[in-house]
């Protein structure tokens, strides 16, 4: 019975002298590793180690890149630096498990004694794994994880039958304006001067992922690495008729922040696409989606007007000449431009007869306030949008909780739609009358009260009443509720959702 007990007790002990030969890879900081196919160990008893980077605190970070397998690789941690004895002995030898959730990520962070030279010398395990597996594995120093989740969704300017504009989250918000102040009232001039972008160093490392819905984006882990395999690269290819991006640049739509801006193309006509933005490689965004036009679709995108930066969607306009893909500033009719302008030149003029300072204006607002709600206003009305009325109800992949996609066709109001027949003119006389059939997607009109709050009583701005005349002209009653609660108090408490349902114009 002794004997048998020593031998136990030698078996126990020589685990971890055998472990302690095990050849161990190093891992650095915000430098993820790959484990795949033969990376994997095929013993049970024999992990594939790694050394931790020395810190006082350190945070493991786990992404699947691909579905999990019958034997899924499981990760464990030792803050000693000692040996690792195994899973089935993981209590009581300062041994922790790195879980997985549902869409395929698991973090966990370790504290280090202070003592011995600021800590670190801890130990990764990871055991199973199979040829069809891999595991992204990275570190970062202090509580934010190396694949942690994007905050915000990407946004979803506008598409035609084979084109979108795309935005990623916000990044960065835009310097404050200096406000003004008596006795001189200044206020940005009509046209004005394209923003100066941020410096590369502020601006994080932003790539698109785009593919049609059918193409199952969705139904893999989310995570980075597996929206990366099977995504559509965004480099433009020798094929010009693989989708891909065609222009890309950094924009400051409005007061959220600086995003990075895409045009996406050529797209296949009514066809139903999910987007992701990976951030420095390793965070990925929520799914957005979005449905192209159908290829009678004949109105042009319009995007890139610094005196209307948040216009990203198309306007009924002629395709534009000299091989041009869309509209921008350098070649937007000058008919549509000059009276806009004016119109906000003048405006600007009235407004600064008025006390601008916060002091004698308001205690909330400056006269930079209304000019900039004017501003979005009139380019809301001055350029009306064009859509479409929906082919069918939708049916959208909802991602569930666990990461998995369920399909299911959500009950939503109808967009503000209001028909313009042939000939019809619109309530912009530069745009002269419709050459051809099309439908206008209303602008919202919160967009108009957001200017009717802001601006004085004086300047005889007036918006129609929501529970009259306001449905005529504006979409009424998806953002704030028809009887006037405001924040978020409608059917659909935005503009547009996750899904690529715009009910009306926002922008």
């Amino acid at each position: 019975m002794l004997a048998q007990s020593f031998w136990a007790l030698l078996v126990l002990l020589s685990f971890p002298l055998i472990r302690s030969q095990t050849t161990q890879l190093s891992l650095s900081f915000d430098t993820p590793v790959t484990l795949i196919g033969n990376n994997f160990s095929t013993s049970a008893s024999n992990p594939v180690l790694f050394s931790l980077p020395s810190s006082s605190q350190i945070t493991i970070s786990l992404a699947l890149c691909a579905s999990a397998s019958s034997n899924p690789p499981r990760v464990f941690v030792s803050s000693s630096g000692s040996v690792i004895l195994g899973p089935s002995n993981a209590d009581g030898q300062n041994l922790s498990q790195v879980t997985l959730n549902g869409l395929g990520l698991g973090n966990f962070t370790l504290q280090f004694p202070a003592a011995g030279g600021g800590g670190g010398g801890g130990i990764l395990a990871v055991y199973g794994g199979t040829q069809s597996d891999s595991l992204e594995i990275g570190v970062s120093q202090g509580e934010t994880p190396l694949h942690a989740p994007l905050a915000d969704l990407p946004f979803f300017g506008d598409s035609t039958a084979d084109q979108a504009i795309l935005f990623s989250p916000a990044f960065l918000p835009p310097e404050p304006a200096p406000e003004p102040t008596f006795p001189n009232y200044t206020l940005p001039q009509a046209n004005t001067a394209l923003p100066v972008p941020p410096s590369p160093s502020s601006s994080p490392n932003l790539t698109l992922f785009f593919a049609p819905l059918d193409t199952g984006l969705t139904s893999l882990p989310q995570t980075a690495c597996a929206i990366r395999a099977r995504g559509v690269p965004t480099e433009s290819g020798n094929n010009s008729q693989s989708p891909r991006v065609l222009a890309e640049q950094p924009w400051l739509r409005d007061a959220e922040g600086w995003r990075r801006e895409w045009l996406v193309g050529p797209l296949q006509p009514l066809t139903n696409y999910s987007v992701y933005v990976i951030q420095d490689g390793t965070r990925l965004s929520r799914p957005l989606f979005f449905t192209t036009k159908s290829t009678n679709f004949s109105c042009p995108l319009v995007h890139a007007l610094p005196y209307c930066p948040t216009t990203a969607y198309s306007v009924p306009l002629p395709q534009p000449h000299d091989g041009a893909l869309l509209y921008d500033a350098s070649n937007l009719p000058d008919n549509l431009t000059s009276p806009l302008l004016s119109y906000l030149t003048n405006f600007t003029t009235s407004l600064l007869t008025n006390a601008c300072g916060r002091d004698s204006y308001s205690p909330l607002r400056t006269c930079a306030d209304c000019q900039a709600a004017y501003r979005h206003w009139l380019c809301a009305v001055s350029l009306p949008r064009c859509a479409e009325f929906p082919q069918a109800a939708p049916t959208t992949a909802v991602p569930q909780q666990d990461g998995q996609a369920t399909l299911g066709a959500p009950q939503i109001p109808p967009p503000a739609l209001a028909p313009q027949p042939s000939g019809m003119p619109w309530r912009n006389a530069a745009l002269g009358n419709a050459s051809e059939d099309y439908a206008v997607l209303l602008p919202c009109i919160e967009t108009c009260n957001a200017a009717d709050r802001a601006c004085p009583v004086s300047l005889g701005f007036r918006c129609p009443r929501a529970e009259t005349t306001g449905p005529q002209s504006y979409g009424v009653g998806f953002i704030d509720s028809a009887n006037g609660d405001v924040m978020g108090g409608g059917a659909t408490h935005s503009a547009q959702d996750q899904w690529g349902n715009v009910f009306c114009n926002g922008s």
